[in-house]
């Protein structure tokens, strides 16, 4: 997993600040565009949601995971092993003291989440996302 910095990308969809608030609820924007975490626990929607289909990007629709990559972690937050090629970037996250990966959408760089190396096999990641970020779209 390569790792870059948020600088170092440009991203396909771009839209103003002023588009973002407009867009988004006030706590996807929060998450989504400030680097954010919701509450664990508080997206009971998205955590109980057991169907077929595809969890997208809630800024732009770009399909991050299928639902046959979510498990349960039991950290409060939608979990996945691996998500759709080419959908998720990551970047370095130095904040609160810790070293940690950043996931981000590769299309318009909006924060999901981070990824951590305690996930299930085959990819022992843990692809740990805030709900508010995802949309599901069921198949």
């Amino acid at each position: 997993m390569e790792t870059k910095t948020m600088l170092d990308e440009t991203f396909e969809v771009t839209r103003t600040d002023e588009e973002w608030r407009a867009l988004l609820t006030p706590e996807q924007y929060q998450v989504m565009r400030k680097h954010g975490t919701e509450r664990a626990g508080s997206c009971a929607l998205l955590l109980n949601e057991k169907r077929r289909g595809v969890f997208a990007c809630a800024g732009c629709g770009q399909p991050l995971f299928a639902s046959g990559t979510k498990f349960e972690s039991g950290t409060g937050w939608p979990s996945y092993g691996a998500p759709i090629e080419g959908s998720v970037a990551t970047t370095e996250d130095r904040s609160y003291g810790m070293r940690r990966t950043e996931a981000h959408c590769a299309r318009c760089g909006s924060h999901l989440g981070h990824v951590f190396p305690d996930g299930p096999p085959p990819t022992g990641l843990r692809y740990c996302i805030n709900g508010v970020a995802l949309a599901f779209e069921p198949e």
